[in-house]
């Protein structure tokens, strides 16, 4: 199979009501062009499982403006004001994640787990209905895996097979998100001709559509 597309081919895999998990950390191993094509897809009720909500201009903040969310699942909205608005208003749901929970959750649905069992978030908002397990006289919070239909991810090199490499802290939250979609598409700096094994971070296996830019 050909995994190499461009942007009609990307849209047409598009839907509204997706959930789409998207890389990056304060836009830092975000898929820019990609949000880039959603927005033009111009798709809605998309449920954004991502770190932040980007800024107002760049990352999911695109998508926030287009008013194409009708859910966050992130760790923080701070960078985001707009975001914060939205939430307040009841423009769009907001659901908070502590950020090592969050990742922990998308691993746990990547290695096909049953949750997460951690103790942050106990006596606040975070245990409201969340089941609690009591291990060795110590409580944690039970939290079930985060998959979504589509993971956007930002990667640095690809080979013709889709193995990845990501350019230093770009990697973040990249390599685990495409463990966790039923569909994970790649977008890449540079189409190598060969990847050292054993530098590679994202097998090809994970990966289904590759996009250079």
């Amino acid at each position: 199979m050909n995994k190499w597309i461009d942007k009609e081919r990307f849209i047409t895999l598009l839907q509204d009501g997706m959930r789409v998990m998207v890389g990056g950390f304060l836009t830092c191993g975000t898929p820019e062009t990609l949000i880039d094509w959603v927005v033009e897809s111009g798709v809605k009720d998309l449920t954004i499982i991502c770190n932040d909500a980007g800024y107002l201009d760049k990352g999911v903040g695109k998508l926030l403006i287009n008013q194409q969310v009708k859910k966050l699942i992130v760790t923080h909205i701070g960078t985001n004001p707009n975001a914060g608005k939205l939430m307040s208003s009841g423009g769009i749901e907001v659901e908070l994640i502590p950020q090592g929970t969050f990742i922990e959750q998308i691993r746990a649905h990547g290695g096909r787990l049953g949750g997460v069992l951690s103790p942050t978030g106990i006596h606040t908002p975070v245990e409201e209905g969340k089941q609690m397990i009591e291990i060795k006289g110590k409580s944690y919070i039970l939290s079930e895996p985060i998959g979504a239909d589509i993971a956007l991810i930002a990667g640095y090199h690809s080979d013709f097979m889709g193995n990845l490499t990501y350019k230093g802290s770009a990697r973040n939250f990249n390599p685990t998100m495409a463990t966790a979609a039923d569909i994970v598409i790649a977008q890449i700096e540079e189409k190598v001709e060969e990847i050292n094994p054993e530098v590679v971070i994202t097998p090809h296996t994970f990966i289904d559509f590759i996009v250079e830019v």
